[in-house]
């Protein structure tokens, strides 16, 4: 799997590009805000539909222009396939898949598999649920359609059981219309723990190895799913989650809120069986996540049958050299981009096929 080429007009401060890429690594050097990450976040706006940086589609379009373009040619098991995005600034964002229009952006099954690290990923320990609910959302999307159609759904469910706690209507009648929305939260949302603790299980066992080795065996890593949903019976998820909501429903009459479900949920992530979010020191989460996101290529490779193309923003300088050595030996195996302030000297790069490219305010020169 890997990125042929990409083309972006008035995307962010490239106004007119077309760049070909090395199918194995490429090496983006330029100072800061020179439009580095932005050629990342084009990347992975092509496999998600969406940008890792903002919600507001609207700031990733050139300050002066009132749309923007993304196009891709991608080849996954030597099959083509072009994606194509126009934005504009008032109306929604449009999809292309190999010139077909899709009704709306969430159908996007682009067949891109991305995994990201860039320093923003530390939220992933020292932020609160929600960044850990996003990576768990956006990681197991990737590999099972289902799961994204299963959130999208139960988010909107979900909006529309906090709007009828927020209503003005007779609590008697607002007591018989959550029953129906209940039943729908309950089924969906029990779908989405399932699968999320699959995900997680695996994910620990691969990740749990993988530190192992970067930390020199001084550290275990364990992750768990820490749900608010009674999940010690797996059998009988549906039926706990029915019975918790009923339970609260008072407590979400009061609040405007529904209480219970994998809206709020989290993952637990510990060192040697202590709080990485308490204890962990900056080095130790940047180990942490680097862990989380190698098995996570690990996971995508299994399921996918091919490696994801590794998206790597400004951090490969901040890893010391044993870390950096580990990170390398995956590049052999899959298309990797990198953005650096600097050029990289690494003897195993050296070894490998790479292009390395000069960006100075969106421009770019090989």
């Amino acid at each position: 799997m890997n990125v042929e080429s990409i083309r972006l007009i008035n995307f962010r401060n490239y106004h007119n590009l077309n760049i070909n890429l090395n199918k194995n690594i490429n090496i983006f050097v330029g100072k800061n805000a020179q439009g580095k990450t932005n050629l990342l976040e084009a990347i992975y706006f092509c496999a998600m539909g969406k940008s890792f940086r903002t919600n507001r589609d609207k700031e990733i379009i050139n300050f002066n222009k009132h749309e923007a373009y993304i196009g891709a040619k991608i080849n996954i098991n030597k099959r083509e396939k072009i994606i194509e995005i126009k934005l504009e600034k008032d109306r929604p964002k449009r999809i292309k898949v190999n010139k077909i229009e899709l009704k709306n952006f969430k159908e996007l099954n682009s067949g891109l598999n991305v995994v990201i690290f860039s320093p923003d990923d530390l939220k992933l320990i020292k932020d609160g649920p929600g960044e850990r609910r996003n990576f768990l959302d956006m990681s197991i999307s990737q590999i099972k359609p289902v799961y994204k159609y299963n959130i999208n759904k139960y988010n909107k469910i979900l909006f529309q059981r906090n709007n009828l706690l927020k209503s003005n209507k007779p609590k008697s009648h607002i007591i018989n219309l959550l029953e129906i929305f209940d039943i729908q939260l309950a089924k969906i949302g029990t779908e989405i723990i399932i699968y999320r603790i699959q995900f997680i299980e695996n994910l620990s066992k691969i990740a749990k190895e993988i530190h192992k080795k970067l930390t020199l065996e001084r550290e275990e890593l364990n992750l768990n799913y820490n749900s608010n949903v009674n999940i010690s019976d797996k059998n009988i998820i549906e039926k706990k989650f029915l019975e918790q909501l009923k339970t609260n429903v008072d407590k979400d009459l009061i609040t405007g809120i529904t209480s219970i479900g994998p809206h709020r949920d989290d993952i637990q992530i510990q060192i040697n069986g202590i709080d990485a979010r308490v204890f962990a020191s900056q080095g130790q989460q940047r180990t942490i996540v680097l862990s989380i996101k190698l098995s996570e290529v690990e996971i995508i490779k299994m399921e996918r049958g091919v490696y994801p193309v590794l998206l790597l923003d400004d951090v490969y300088s901040e890893l010391d050299l044993d870390r950096r050595k580990y990170l390398t030996e995956t590049f052999k195996d899959m298309q990797t981009i990198i953005t650096s302030t600097d050029i990289i000297n690494l003897d195993e790069l050296k070894e490998l096929e790479r292009s390395t490219f000069y960006i100075n305010n969106g421009k770019i020169i090989k």
